[in-house]
């Protein structure tokens, strides 16, 4: 599995491996007090040992997965990278079906579904995006978001070795996402060189955000880490929650600034100014007759 956000989770292991070591970083944590401070991020007691962790990870990243996928994007034609980010999409279909389903999302689980069968089938295996240019767009979920729905807290702020950030539960759902990739129970050969060729081609994909990251982030750990942990809650949300929008103004709210409050005097109307009377015409001389 591939990290969420940052591409210092991109190396390709053998997944039962991968799964074996996240139970161990689990059970460490359990048992590893939590740091306290002054300065001490509350979503984040764990941060001394977490940035350790970050920095092995983006440590391999810059000298392991970076330089793989410079080199895999300038040997692999657009078209053929494009196919094979279909293809992976199409297999994490099953995933994101099944968490759907367990989250009692009927529609987004009935489009997904179909979208398995128009890829796989129109699709040449997935290769194409028919689904998508048909209307069918992606209702992409994991396991973490599962169990948040049901309830369960995310708990501290976690960075996983080689996966990237995450969270107790996340972390929790990384281990069950495993098993829910088609991939996972192919021979093992083809299951690694599947699960390595999507982490080379997924990394590629990040290029453009790790120059971003780089040039934007004064601390890169702590622009991760808010990052990673307001895109989990808005996912969760659904979208619900969102910054108000300043550019449009109620017309309730016009009306409650027009309408005086209880209690309280309107406005006196101004008076319209009086128009101004017309001087009187000055009387014409006498004429020499009238003397």
């Amino acid at each position: 599995m591939l990290s969420r956000f940052s591409p210092s989770g991109a190396v390709a292991l053998r997944q039962p491996q991968l799964a074996r070591t996240l139970a161990a970083v689990s059970l460490s944590v359990l048992a590893t007090g939590c740091a306290t401070g002054p300065q001490a991020n509350p979503q984040d007691p764990l941060e001394p040992m977490n940035r350790v962790i970050f920095k092995v990870n983006d440590t391999i990243d810059t000298y392991g997965a970076q330089p793989l996928a410079k080199g895999y994007k300038a040997v692999t034609p657009e078209p053929a990278r494009l196919a094979v980010t279909n293809f992976f999409s199409n297999l994490s279909d099953v995933g994101n079906f099944v968490n759907n389903v367990l989250q009692g999302k009927g529609v987004d689980a009935t489009e997904t579904m179909m979208r398995i069968a128009i890829n796989s089938v129109l699709g040449i295996g997935g290769l194409i995006d028919v689904a998508t240019a048909a209307g069918l767009n992606r209702h992409s979920q994991d396991f973490g978001l599962t169990l948040g729905t049901w309830g369960v807290p995310a708990g501290p702020y976690l960075v996983l070795p080689i996966y990237g950030p995450s969270s107790f539960r996340d972390s929790m759902g990384v281990a069950a996402s495993i098993y829910l990739d088609p991939a996972h129970y192919l021979d093992p050969a083809w299951r690694n060189s599947l699960f390595g060729v999507n982490v080379i081609n997924t990394r590629s994909n990040l290029l453009g955000a790790t120059d971003l990251l780089s040039q934007a982030a004064l601390d890169k750990y702590a622009f991760v880490r808010d990052a990673y942990s307001q895109r989990r809650q808005y996912l969760l949300n659904q979208g619900e929650n969102a910054l108000p929008s300043y550019d449009e103004v109620d017309e309730s709210d016009k009306a409650s600034e027009a309408k005086p409050a209880a209690g309280e005097a309107a406005p006196a109307t101004p008076a319209t100014p009086a128009t101004p009377a017309t001087p009187a015409t000055p009387a014409a001389p006498p004429s020499d007759s009238a003397k």
